[in-house]
């Protein structure tokens, strides 16, 4: 293909990623670089050429993936450059996390930090060369210029081809180093989570909320975490840091304070924004925001987590049902143009005295808080009703006023694993507010990827364009089963869980790591790096070995397989190590670990077909804050038939008097029956407060 622009027509020659369907390779299909997707053709060809790799990850939403490209992807001269001296390869990390894992770790180790864009010089049998984040197209902030890296490269490639590929061999080792990690031969202990808990005290910001000074992620496996040492030790501060983080966020920029939904980061100690938003943070902040309603009964965590739900309806649902993955950071190349306001902006839209009050409320001045504009952050309080009423109206305007703006790009590609993560949180929602419309989400959701992403009982993991792709990664299979396992203890579906332990077979056959414990990043199926990748780094993102261990666990409790249990336990011997070395890396893990290291509670709600009342007992054991627990329920004439193969449990389980009956049990012995909704709300608050 041509490195220059269509003289003809005035277009643009498109490059090999024109047949692409991710939005992100998408944005590059123009540019003058010969751009490759990543694919057995790719790879062939660089070894045909024996020209090294350049190869650049990244995502749609990504603002300095942007900005790189018209600096430098759009530039001819740096077009020809990589042109002639390498075979140029785009990746979306969000198709490819097993690529983005991989690269990312090695150029931690050569730079001490990463980030996207990511840019890796890989030797053709795709050994990491050198690599970096964002280059500038001239010297800045002592980065060198991206042409200079290029040309550096090359040179170093062609008169000292030896020593670049012996330095390649060195990293290549370092990272195997990396994932090959000794299993310990005892199961983590106690000691482990107040190990961890000490840590994260020492990491709080207790005037902020969050766990570092900036930039500052949500992390909402470390809330997650301090609601269930809360609940394991009773320790009030524990509660403290979790629900003042998501108070705080919450009045922060980073949450959308017109549309709902959470911007990805703050780029300081406020919680002012990076602007892009990811469906995966929503889906864990919806849910965290949801724990911690149930644990302190305050009606404003309540409200935020059913805004951002509601936000993924409007915004983030596709006509079919699954979840998009992103929106942009950028609107038409400026960072955060949609999100932004001035004063006058605000009186325009409001008339002199609203406006006055929103820009008090919103913290709106003159001088701006980004760039001379605005991001919206609630620095006034509502102090009584009416103000309150007169702050709602005010906010519908402002979001009227502000869908009239050219709206950022959406990411329509729809990934397996986020969407299970999204039908978790709708199904969650669902138990815990009861509102239909997202339960009906959830499900869809659910009925979505199992009939479009499996192919002869595999996941893929994308779909976009019609199209379903990628091999399903460890991540996709232990989202999806977390998403069903809530489906199926929201509206009891025997469907669901039949997915949920066919899935987990699945997993375990493809991805288990025998003889070391744990679960591999992906099967060898996939083109790339032949590296054994086993992580468990809990992130923003937490890992798929996270997940397996918590699923397993609670399939465990529910059907009574100790062989479930013993994977469970083999995962977390697996990375003994790196739980004791730095358990705050590790904290949905820790949640795992904390539901192993209890007794879990199996609740079983047996309700006679006809009888009125099993709604309202469902709903009572749903709005209790107990993370040990598993639900099942049955209609009476179906005990003893489907479910009781998946679920021994329910042998034996019927209703008393002709009413709604509840069986609450642990170690599958089981307490006197309870068939009274008042006794069962004593119960379940008994339960709630640590009472055993």
């Amino acid at each position: 293909m041509s490195s220059e622009r269509g003289e003809d027509d005035g277009k643009r020659t498109p490059n090999a990623l024109i047949r692409e369907k991710s939005p992100y390779l998408l944005q590059h299909a123009y540019n003058p670089v010969n751009w490759q997707a990543w694919n057995e053709g790719a790879l062939k060809r660089a070894k045909l050429e024996d020209k090294p790799i350049f190869l650049s990850i990244g995502y749609s939403a990504c603002h300095w993936c942007h900005v790189m490209e018209r600096e430098s992807f759009e530039n001819l001269e740096t077009a020809r450059i990589l042109n002639e001296n390498f075979v140029s390869i785009k990746v979306d990390r969000e198709e490819r996390p097993d690529l983005d894992e991989v690269y990312m770790k090695a150029v931690q180790l050569m730079t001490g930090s990463g980030g996207w864009p990511l840019n890796v010089f890989l030797t053709p049998d795709l050994k990491p060369i050198f690599g970096g984040t964002y280059f500038p197209p001239e010297p800045r902030h002592g980065l060198p210029p991206f042409k200079e890296v290029l040309l550096s490269v090359a040179r170093l490639w062609r008169v000292q081809r030896s020593q670049i590929e012996s330095r390649a061999e060195r990293m290549f080792q370092a990272l195997q180093g990396l994932y090959l990690q000794k299993p310990g031969k005892e199961t983590p202990s106690e000691g482990l989570l107040d190990g961890a808990y000490e840590q994260l005290v020492l990491q709080y910001d207790s005037t902020y909320g969050g766990f570092s000074r900036a930039p500052k992620f949500p992390m909402p496996s470390h809330l997650s975490f301090l609601l269930r040492y809360h609940f394991r030790r009773r320790e009030s501060l524990a509660l403290s840091m979790a629900a003042k983080t998501l108070r705080a966020m919450a009045r922060g920029g980073i949450y959308d304070q017109l549309a709902g939904g959470f911007h990805r980061y703050s780029t300081d100690r406020f919680w002012l924004p990076h602007f892009e938003k990811m469906l995966y943070d929503n889906a864990l902040l919806a849910k965290v925001y949801l724990e911690v309603f149930q644990a302190t009964g305050e009606a404003f965590f309540a409200q935020v987590a059913r805004e951002t739900l509601e936000w993924v309806l409007r915004e983030m649902t596709s006509p079919q049902g699954g979840f998009y993955s992103a929106i942009d950071a950028d609107t038409e190349g400026v960072e955060g143009a949609f999100y932004l306001w001035t004063v006058e902006e605000m009186k325009a839209v409001l008339g002199e005295r609203e406006g006055e009050a929103a820009c008090r409320y919103y913290g709106v001045t003159q001088h701006g808080n980004f760039e001379g504009k605005n991001i919206l952050y609630l620095a006034g309080r509502a102090d009584d009703e009416e103000t309150s009423e007169e702050m709602h109206k005010i906010r519908l305007k402002l979001l009227e006023a502000r869908n009239r703006r050219t709206r950022p790009a959406v990411d329509d590609k729809v990934i397996t694993g986020w969407n299970g993560l999204m039908i978790a949180a709708m199904a969650y929602g669902y138990q815990v507010l009861r509102e239909q419309r997202f339960l009906q989400a959830s499900a869809s959701a659910a009925d979505f990827i199992l009939n479009n992403l499996q192919k002869q009982g595999r996941l893929r993991r994308r779909y976009c364009a019609g199209e379903a792709a990628v091999e399903g990664m460890l991540e996709d299979y232990a989202c999806l089963i977390l998403g069903l396992l809530d489906l199926y203890e929201a509206d009891f579906n025997p469907r669901w869980l039949r997915e949920a332990l066919r899935l987990n077979e699945v997993m375990v056959e493809v991805f288990s790591d025998r003889g070391g414990g744990g679960f591999f990043l992906r099967s060898e199926e996939n083109v790339g790096l032949k590296l054994p990748v086993k992580d468990a780094y809990d992130g923003p993102m937490p890992s798929g070995n996270s997940l397996a261990a918590s699923n397993l666990l609670r399939l465990a409790a529910l059907t009574g397989r100790e062989d479930l249990r013993t994977l469970a336990g083999n995962v977390f011997k697996a990375f003994s190590t790196q739980l004791e070395e730095n358990p705050t890396a590790h904290t949905q893990m820790l949640c795992a670990l904390d539901f192993y290291l209890s007794n879990p509670m199996q609740i079983v709600l047996v309700s006679p077909r006809g009888a009125t009342g099993g709604e309202e007992f469902a709903a009572e054991i749903s709005r209790h804050y107990l993370p040990h627990k598993v639900v099942v329920s049955v209609p009476e004439e179906d005990a003893g038939r489907e479910l009781v193969e998946m679920i021994p449990l329910l042998e034996s389980k019927r209703s008393l008097s002709g009413k709604p009956t509840v069986y609450i049990c642990e170690a599958f012995t089981c307490r006197v029956p309870v068939t009274d909704l008042e006794a069962l709300r004593r119960e379940m608050a008994s339960l709630a407060a640590g009472a055993r």
